[in-house]
């Protein structure tokens, strides 16, 4: 049984990985029409861990008990591994770059690609290229007769204007910088193997997953009650609530096709910088400063044809905006990892 109540605030890290977890309806009714294992790459960076832990409670409530999630990574850290062990992921340490040989790796009916590499690009481009694009090559031959869902991102695509509404799946790509460019490339590797062996896949392009603990809101937040400026060049951003970007991530595997399914994910709100500084002034009761003047364009993405495919979040901007408030004044724990989100030259 599985329910998904949407509180006033978070309390605690607790709470937020129950909320980051918990599966909703429409998860478990997709993950129904499935079979078989589901391998999880890069799961130890950010979005990995709660969305193997979501897979697990989500394969679960949908009767697949005896299909395992594997969630591949480094794992530097054992805690994390036992985390992820008491949830019922299968969690495997293996370094996907350093190991020519991908065999070793269970078999699966679906793959999640999560390896990235983005801070540090731009004074080392060659490893970025080596992760982003050069490795997918070897993840597609591995893993040619299952479904792939990876992991790209917005920056694929053009500055915007804010009254555009945002880059939709039909515009071309224009990176800027290494990371962008290598992003590209891993999309257009996975492309080519779709196309050459078969192989269904799903390309997500992720907008600024909000978890509390980091993103783009965290950021804002910690300049204005610290009362530094925020930067306004980059005027406007779209946010959306990890456990829904999480959820469409896994609800994606049923959408893969050789053609190629791209999406836009992201939040419906077209959020003004200003605007979400001023608001987390009035909750921190201060005032908010700035720095530089709005640019006429930024990196947005129109997310019309995921919220038709898969419904809106149900965690709002201003919700978000609220619970990470409350999460800052509260004093709960941060990464102290920046998403760099006002960066215009792709160099992160």
């Amino acid at each position: 049984m599985t329910t998904h109540a949407i509180p006033d605030k978070v309390a605690g890290e607790t709470t937020l990985e129950r909320l980051l977890t918990t599966p909703r309806p429409e998860l478990i009714k997709d993950l129904r029409t499935g079979s078989g294992d589901l391998v999880v790459l890069g799961a130890g960076g950010k979005m990995g861990p709660s969305l193997a832990k979501l897979a697990r409670a989500g394969l679960d409530a949908a009767g697949r008990t005896g299909d395992v999630v594997h969630a591949v990574s480094r794992f530097p850290d054992d805690s994390l591994r036992r985390d992820l062990a008491e949830a019922g992921v299968n969690a495997i340490p293996f370094d996907l770059v350093a190991n020519d040989d991908l065999s070793p790796l269970p078999d699966a009916a679906g793959v999640i690609h999560m390896v990235g590499a983005k801070f540090g690009a731009g004074n080392n481009p060659s490893w970025a290229w080596e992760v982003n694009a050069a490795l997918p090559d070897r993840v597609a031959r591995r893993y040619r007769t299952s479904r792939i869902v990876t992991l790209s991102t917005g920056n694929v695509y053009p500055f915007v204007t804010p009254g555009s509404g945002g880059a939709t799946e039909a515009t071309p790509p224009e990176p800027i910088g290494e990371y962008a460019q290598s992003c590209l490339g891993r999309e257009r590797v996975f492309g080519f193997a779709a196309r050459t062996w078969g192989i269904p896949l799903s390309v997500i392009r992720l907008n600024y997953a909000i978890d509390l603990r980091y993103g783009v809101l965290a950021d804002i937040a910690a300049r204005v009650l610290a009362g530094e400026a925020v930067p306004i060049t980059t005027g406007h951003v779209n946010v959306v609530w990890q456990g829904y970007a999480n959820e469409v991530v896994l609800r994606s595997l049923t959408h893969a096709n050789t053609e190629v399914f791209t999406i836009n994910l992201t939040g419906p709100e077209l959020l003004e910088v200003r605007d979400v500084a001023n608001r987390f002034a009035e909750l921190f009761g201060t005032d908010a400063r700035f720095t530089g003047s709005p640019g006429p364009t930024a990196l947005l993405s129109d997310s019309t044809r995921c919220m038709e495919l898969f419904g809106r979040p149900d965690v709002t901007a201003d919700r978000l905006i609220q619970w990470q408030a409350r999460w800052m004044l509260d004093g709960l724990p941060m990464t102290g990892k920046p998403t760099k989100w006002a960066v215009r030259d792709g160099r992160f």
